[in-house]
């Protein structure tokens, strides 16, 4: 069942002589937007409650706050016994760990819904986040006239992201520079830019039209004086981080071409947004301890509820046993019973890599995945099949069923709006790098709703 607004949208769509229907093919976006997200484009938005959205949004912290208290709840504060039980390597944990700070709430929480609420997948802390820039998108469909008009009549509203960010950014800038305009620069691992220049670039955009200008550089292109970072002759008074500790430690290096923005970060001088800590806690494998039945002890009945309602079941892939539909079973034995509902995934890898959807394989392969991933690195989590989202598609008129998974973006000033990816429902609805080609992305507008859409 849809929301009402979902279907009024998609009832203007079929009406014979409908302006909304091509509204995404009529958006006229600068240059730069257009080579990041100019194709691929779902024919609509999604719609939510803003009610829901606050809801969500309030969860996610204390989420947050469990997610980030697990050394001190389960470790005794041992943060080197809290990184080995979720896989994290000395060498990572070193660098995620140097600067010795309280992980900042700046990050995406990719999500299903299944019809009833939000189930979390996984929850990516830091700045170093695709879709960013998605919300020049909805802008500029309040300035198609058709749109517009919708939007007025049922009072929809958006989360800008990227605002959010540069307004963060600005005044943590002013920290450094007193008050004046801050330089800010975009830092990627080295070789990292290339990959997604076009949409590093959509994001330079964006933030120019916000009136932020945003250096592109890479690790080595930085250099330091006196505890202050520069690129070429420019200082940077911050750093938007986009490089990662797989990243610097690739290769078996060390990750010490960080130690200058550490010691610039430290001095004050050349701030880190965000700095690495919180990678500490974006491993898929840190909510398997949450999950766990084992260590509920640590939580209050308030919290453990949190949990439940947020979480799917999700385990770490290690032999023994563990709980599952409330009975002790053989973790190994249960997921060769429980394939078509389960799916394997490397706690520390992004964009889909590694995972195995036990639903889409054969027996043979879903053996040999659970036998080279047991380990402490791997987990294993219920599949959340996602509600479907119906859209009229333009060219022929027919409603589509779609799917998506929707990237919630959290920043310290809330709720940061949503970076939508779907894929058609007669796919698996899991993201990974084979399907690609059919992912097409939106973002989502909010309206007020008295009582909670089913």
């Amino acid at each position: 069942m849809t929301d009402a607004i979902t279907e009024a949208y998609n009832q203007e769509c079929l009406s014979p002589d409908s302006r909304l229907r091509d509204v995404t093919s009529r958006l006229k976006l600068p240059a730069k937007l257009a080579a990041a997200h100019g194709a691929g484009s779902l024919p609509r938005p999604l719609f939510l409650a803003e009610r829901e959205i606050q809801e969500f949004t309030d969860d996610l912290k204390g989420f947050f706050d469990l997610l980030t208290a697990l050394p001190e709840r389960l470790f005794d504060g041992n943060v080197d016994r809290y990184a080995d039980a979720v896989g994290v390597s000395p060498r990572r944990a070193a660098l995620m760990k140097r600067l010795g700070v309280a992980p900042i709430l700046h990050g995406r929480a990719d999500l299903h819904h299944d019809g009833t609420s939000f189930k979390l997948l996984e929850f990516n802390v830091g700045t170093h986040l695709g879709g960013t820039d998605r919300a020049e998108v909805l802008r500029l469909h309040l300035e198609d006239e058709a749109f517009r008009s919708f939007a007025e009549e049922h009072r929809l509203d958006y989360a800008h992201t990227g605002s959010q960010i540069i307004d963060v950014l600005r005044k943590l800038g002013e920290q450094v520079t007193g008050g004046s305009e801050p330089v800010i620069a975009f830092v990627e691992a080295d070789g990292g830019l290339a990959p997604y220049l076009h949409l590093v670039l959509s994001f330079q955009e964006m933030a120019a039209r916000l009136g932020m200008k945003i250096l592109l550089a890479e690790v080595s292109q930085v250099t330091s004086k006196d505890d202050k970072l520069y690129l070429d002759d420019t200082p940077i008074d911050v750093v938007l981080r986009y490089f990662s500790t797989n990243q610097l430690c690739a290769d078996g290096r060390d990750g010490a071409e960080a130690e200058p923005f550490f010691r610039a970060h430290e001095a004050g001088k050349t701030l880190l947004y965000t700095p690495l800590d919180g990678l500490l806690f974006e491993q898929k494998t840190s909510l398997a301890l949450l999950s766990d039945p084992e260590w509920r002890g640590a939580y209050t009945a308030e919290e453990t509820e949190l949990i439940d309602r947020l979480l799917p079941w999700t385990r770490l892939l290690t032999d023994g046993e563990t709980t599952a539909d409330g009975e002790r079973v053989d973790m190994l034995d249960y997921c060769h019973a429980n394939r078509a509902d389960l799916l394997l995934k490397p706690g520390g890898q992004d964009g889909g890599r590694g995972i195995v959807s036990g639903w889409t394989v054969d027996d043979r392969t879903w053996r040999e995945a659970l036998a080279s991933g047991n380990g402490k690195e791997w987990l294993v989590q219920r599949r959340v099949v996602p509600r479907n989202e119906p859209m009229v598609d333009p060219e022929t008129l027919q409603i589509r069923d779609w799917q998506a998974t929707w990237g919630m973006f959290v920043t310290p000033h809330g709720y940061g709006g949503f970076h939508i990816r779907a894929l058609p429902a007669d796919l698996d609805g899991i993201l990974w790098l084979g399907n690609v080609p059919h992912v097409r992305k939106t973002g989502v507008f909010h309206y007020a709703a008295p009582d909670k859409e089913a």
